[in-house]
């Protein structure tokens, strides 16, 4: 095995190296007929599943570890790089992104202990900082995560504090990854206080009163931490003073409390620490453990995973919950805490026809729903008495409405596809609402509009879409457009503002945003109409959207691209394989692309509720490898030019099966259309990536789609 590796280590090298050195070799150009693609060498991998033969070729590019691996990907990032550097106006754009995006940017405040804190970022900085004041009105700097790192590739996550609010445990994540380590300082003199926790993931922070912290992880994986298998979640308990090495397991590492996701929670009043535990991204368990007895036993609330259920506040015994148990768009049900189970709960706010999210503050309950995607807020008291329906300033989407029980103020953000979100002030006693922090962002809402319109999928299901551009328009066909959509994991699509979309119409783009099966816009009954062999579902919806703007003039095939990432990069890659002549341009970004081993890398195989597993049954098997994008790259046709984007860190959805995805396109694809791969260095998933990258990554992606779509001059 080392020989193959070494050798085609080498060839991959000299061939670069070769095409580097040939002197008679013009200057790289973006024109789509002069792309000398690395040679990626083929392996003879192949895997059987229930009597079929799957080839493999290339299954060592998931070593991410390997030389080889790393010099594959310098030598795809140095072609595609040659590619968009040539683009005339790829600099133009990034000016007006770097441009748009230097605005002051400040969060909602929030009271912990003497001070109040809030997140500021002054423009262009790559990271929020964290702010605070004290009682007085004086402001400092309480941490700042530019200078974690001096690229900024260190990010802050979840800060929590201690219930009086001397005390903080704030997690940081380097390079996008998904673990993180956990620091714990005094508040008053922001000095670190004990040890750095280490290999945390996917893990909430949650005190006990000002004693310690819950908190959830895996066991350090074999092999490479991006990449290896995580399945067995654990809850433990931090003492303050104590090491990690003697945290106590508090849930998991039983064959009875085996999950791939566990998550621990303490009442505002510290009587009971909450525990649900997951094997998939859908449905869990409930338990609860009073903290006000000693050895007090686990009591189980809910002992199957057929529901989203949580409890989101206590007073005394009473416990209030939010399910989707036999209401598939969520209700809000009491139950004492001494007999917990589902047939002794009664409904609190029922079940409507529209789907429900709720939060608790200021002592009384919100109900969000969501009306066609669109939000609509109502206000309780804990009786379950309807006080008002809240006045929102637009159509948009409304979120906050969240904060203590004494709270006398709330905060909730509200934007659109075209407004920029502003912070508002909310009484819970009087019902008013004031501007608390409204943007001076250089973008004029009032020249651009969204519409809502409704089309029919495949099957004749209606399907909701937002078309956002500037205003006057002419439907000729002519306008560059962007169809981005998602459609799994119970996520909703909301209209919400974006520095990037702005742009993008700014350029003279059309954004449309489908709201498609799979996701949460409709309950229950619409993330299960796109899952497993329902999955072509989405699919076909995403498809009747391009047709929908293409028959209606808004674009025309030369000037479509689809976009969509992470499950949405599956969307992008299942499309253009199915239908290569429907668009232009193709984006999936740190996409789930190879369908029948997603499950085998870190805590993938949780999304198995979603996409079933190839090892499942002979029928799941089959229904995958019929729409998995690495699978189904056919030879010699015309595929629309594509641009791959993904992370070098990304532990979420592992970079191969981008690599893999891209290697297929390049051998495979007739060439006619450039099919390029964009690897951020230094970053994961997403979340935490600095603005630096992120206005780069967004330059190459607009300027790549526009030069695609017959763009020559902006």
């Amino acid at each position: 095995m080392k020989k193959i590796i070494l050798t085609a280590l080498t060839i991959t090298i000299l061939s670069s190296c070769m095409q580097a050195n040939k002197k008679s070799s013009p200057k790289p150009t973006a024109d789509k007929t002069a792309i000398s693609y690395p040679i990626t060498k083929k392996g003879n991998v192949v895997d059987n599943y229930f009597g079929k033969a799957v080839a493999d070729p290339y299954r060592w590019l998931e070593d991410d570890m390997s030389k080889e691996t790393a010099a594959w990907v310098t030598a795809q990032n140095k072609v595609t790089h040659n590619y968009l550097n040539q683009i005339p106006y790829r600099q133009k754009i990034k000016d007006r992104l770097t441009k748009i995006w230097n605005y002051e940017k400040v969060t909602a405040p929030f009271k912990e202990g003497n001070y109040t804190y809030f997140y500021k970022n002054n423009g262009l900085q790559n990271q929020y900082v964290m702010y605070r004041k004290d009682v007085n009105g004086n402001e400092e700097v309480f941490l700042d995560p530019n200078t974690f790192s001096k690229d900024g590739t260190v990010s802050l996550g979840q800060v929590s504090f201690s219930k009086d609010g001397s005390k903080a445990a704030y997690a940081i994540s380097e390079g996008g990854s998904d673990w993180r380590k956990v620091k714990i300082i005094d508040v008053q003199s922001k000095k670190q206080i004990e040890d750095t926790l280490i290999d945390i993931k996917f893990s909430g922070l949650s005190w006990y009163k000002n004693e310690g912290f819950y908190y959830s992880s895996y066991d350090k994986p074999k092999g490479s931490e991006l990449s290896a298998k995580t399945d067995q979640h654990k809850l433990y308990y931090h003492k303050l003073g104590t090491k990690q090495s003697t945290d106590k397991v508090v849930f998991g590492g039983t064959a009875a409390q085996k999950h791939r996701y566990v998550g621990g929670a303490v009442t505002e009043d510290d009587h009971y620490l909450l525990i649900t535990g997951a094997v998939s991204t859908n449905g869990n368990r409930l338990f609860l453990k009073d903290l006000t007895k000693a050895n007090s036993p686990l009591v189980t609330i809910l002992s199957h995973t057929d529901s989203n259920t949580f409890v989101i506040d206590n007073i005394g015994s009473k416990l209030y919950l939010v399910t989707d148990l036999n209401a598939p768009n969520k209700k809000v049900v009491t139950v004492d805490a001494s007999n917990p189970t589902p047939e002794n709960w009664t409904d609190f706010i029922p079940e409507t026809d529209n789907v429900l999210s709720a939060s608790t503050g200021s002592g009384y309950f919100f109900t969000n729903y969501m009306v066609d995607a669109v939000t609509q807020v109502k206000q309780y008291d804990y009786d379950g008495n309807f006080v008002r329906e809240i006045a929102l300033p637009g159509v948009g989407t409304a979120s906050g409405f969240d904060g203590k029980k004494d709270d006398e103020t709330l905060y909730y953000s509200f934007s659109n596809y075209v407004t920029p979100g502003t912070t508002y002030a909310y009484s819970a006693q009087s019902g008013h609402s004031k501007v608390y922090n409204k943007p001076k962002i250089d973008f004029d809402s009032d020249a651009y509009t969204s519409k809502q319109v409704f089309y029919n999928s495949k099957d004749g299901t209606k399907i909701p879409m937002i078309i956002s551009h500037k205003k006057g328009i002419k439907l000729d066909g002519n306008n560059p457009t962007i169809l981005y959509g998602y459609g799994g994991f119970n996520i909703s699509l909301k209209p919400r503002f974006s520095i990037t979309r702005a742009v993008w119409m700014e350029l003279g783009g059309i954004y449309a945003v489908a709201n498609l099966r799979g996701g949460g816009e409709y309950g229950t009954k619409w993330h299960d109409a796109g899952t497993q062999q329902k999955k072509q579902n989405v699919f076909d919806d995403f498809i009747a959207a391009g047709e929908y703007l293409i028959d209606n003039n808004y674009t025309s095939k030369q000037k479509l691209g689809i976009m969509g990432g992470s499950n949405g990069g599956l969307l992008v890659g299942a499309v253009m394989t199915q239908r290569p002549d429907l668009m232009q341009v193709a984006l999936p970004a740190v996409g789930v692309l190879d369908m029948l081993r997603y499950h085998t890398f870190t805590a993938g195989a949780g999304w198995a509720y979603d996409y079933g597993t190839s090892e499942q049954s002979k029928e799941m098997f089959e229904y995958l490898l019929d729409y998995s994008p690495v699978h189904n790259v056919k030879q010699g046709v015309d595929y629309p030019a594509t641009l791959v984007t993904t992370g070098d860190h990304d532990d979420r959805v592992v970079p191969a099966h981008s690599f893999k995805f891209a290697a297929q396109l390049q051998a495979k694809g007739s060439k006619k259309n450039p099919l390029l791969i964009r690897i951020e260095t230094d970053a994961g998933h997403g979340a935490g990536t600095p603005v630096s990258k992120t206005i780069d990554q967004y330059a190459d992606i607009f300027a790549f789609t526009l030069w695609n779509m017959g763009v020559k001059n902006l």
